[in-house]
């Protein structure tokens, strides 16, 4: 379902055109030794920099694309040369995603020579393959952006997911046979799971569920790119922008991510949703929604803690951790930008890397405005710019103006990935 919107999405950004005059850029291809193929496009005006480009989520091979089509002109004007993989397999590929992509880029070193500057770019999962790269101990780029990434983690983001299908099944939709892990038919699940959200907008009851399960699934007050963003105290516009995401949100596609590790890899067991609320810092917004509709929060918040909780197969949770839980340490500096109203892969992924990260190596950039991996080309530009002037400084310069301040609701199941015996950390 991401993939699809992601697709969508960027088709109704316009992209800018050359000029008819302009040589069209040199295209080289090959295929690599583990099987995927690869593309560039080389500019006659080549700056130097080579972006590496990696897609999003798509349960196919995808064409190995340089770039998406609104993006792709104008970085060629700029003398920006562009490659990508079709990564050799389609769905939650990390596991072949980052070798692939790594293999691209010697594969033009060795025969185009090494360019003076690679920088990974890529949006959703992407944006988590190459913050991949950034953080391997022996980096093949030298600087990387995460657009409207899944930075936080395939298994925090997984499990902040989890926690809002499971108070939307629990409290929405209690008895409807929605499947939460080991999901068979995520398209089939996902329409259940709509229904009895497009019933419960109809209802105050309904309505204050919606937002509590919202909340716990990391979801923003704001979604949708066609509409403004709502005013701080106008809880119910919050509330339908809530559930025009809710779903595609927390039931996110969970089919090839368990066959990929063998099992659920997603649990709440020893999960205080009480505090889970509270930590959010939204519970005042929650309780003027329950006060409205004459419902009791602690109630409902009680009969979450004593559901049956959904339980891990330890062996698919190690997979997920090493494809791809983050580290939170980049090798080569990082600059994430990310939508303030993503519904779908929430800001608060962002905010945790980025609190996670060391300052001097990390910086996340927000775009005022909704929807997923919606983000403008010359804002794209200005990030890749932005990093390009700290690799060449060793220092951050000032944001750019057309970014603004923004402290999402922080990550309410973060999972950081640590070296040594300790393990990864996980909450």
């Amino acid at each position: 379902m991401k993939s699809r919107l992601l697709l969508a999405s960027l088709a109704l950004i316009a992209a800018p055109t050359f000029a008819q005059d302009s040589p069209q850029p040199r295209m080289i291809e090959g295929t690599l030794a583990i099987g995927a193929k690869w593309q560039a496009l080389v500019p006659a005006n080549f700056n130097g920099s080579l972006l590496l480009w990696s897609h999003g989520y798509s349960p196919r091979i995808d064409p190995a694309e340089p770039a998406p089509a609104q993006y792709r002109d104008l970085l060629l004007a700029k003398g920006y040369a562009l490659i990508a993989s079709d990564y050799g397999a389609g769905g939650w590929s990390l596991e072949q995603a980052v070798p692939s992509q790594r293999a691209t880029v010697e594969a033009f070193a060795a025969r185009e020579g090494r360019p003076a500057r690679v920088l990974a770019w890529g949006a959703s999962m992407g944006g988590l393959i190459s913050t991949a790269l950034a953080e391997q101990d022996r980096p093949v780029i030298d600087g990387a952006l995460a657009m409207c990434p899944s930075i936080g983690g395939a298994v925090g983001m997984m499990n902040m997911g989890l926690d809002g299908a499971f108070a939307t099944a629990t409290l929405i939709a209690p008895n409807s046979g929605l499947s939460l892990v080991n999901v068979a038919d995520d398209m089939a699940n996902g329409r259940k799971a709509m229904a009895a959200v497009d019933a419960a907008r109809q209802t105050r009851e309904g309505r204050a569920r919606i937002a509590l399960a919202g909340v716990l699934g990391g979801i923003p007050g704001w979604t949708r790119p066609d509409h403004p963003e709502p005013a701080a105290d106008d809880v119910e516009t919050q509330v339908d922008e809530i559930a025009a995401t809710l779903v595609m949100g927390t039931f996110m596609p969970r089919n090839d991510q368990e066959s990929r590790a063998g099992g659920a890899f997603s649990w709440n067991t020893g999960v205080d949703y009480a505090r889970q609320l509270d930590r959010s810092g939204r519970r005042p917004f929650i309780e003027a929604l329950y006060r409205k509709a004459g419902l009791s929060l602690t109630r409902d918040l009680a009969t979450l803690a004593k559901t049956p909780r959904i339980t891990a197969k330890p062996s698919a949770v190690r997979y997920m951790l090493k494809n791809y839980t983050p580290t939170a340490r980049p090798r080569v500096p990082l600059v994430s930008l990310q939508a303030v109203g993503d519904g779908l892969t929430s800001p608060s992924l962002q905010r945790a890397y980025a609190d996670a990260a060391p300052l001097r190596m990390m910086q996340p950039l927000w775009h005022k405005g909704a929807g997923h991996c919606r983000l403008p080309a010359e804002q794209v530009l200005a990030a890749i710019t932005h990093l390009e002037t700290r690799l060449a400084t060793g220092h951050w310069p000032a944001r750019p103006q057309q970014f603004v301040d923004h402290t999402p609701p922080p990550m309410l199941r973060l999972c950081v990935r640590q070296g040594g015996a300790s393990g990864p950390r996980c909450r």
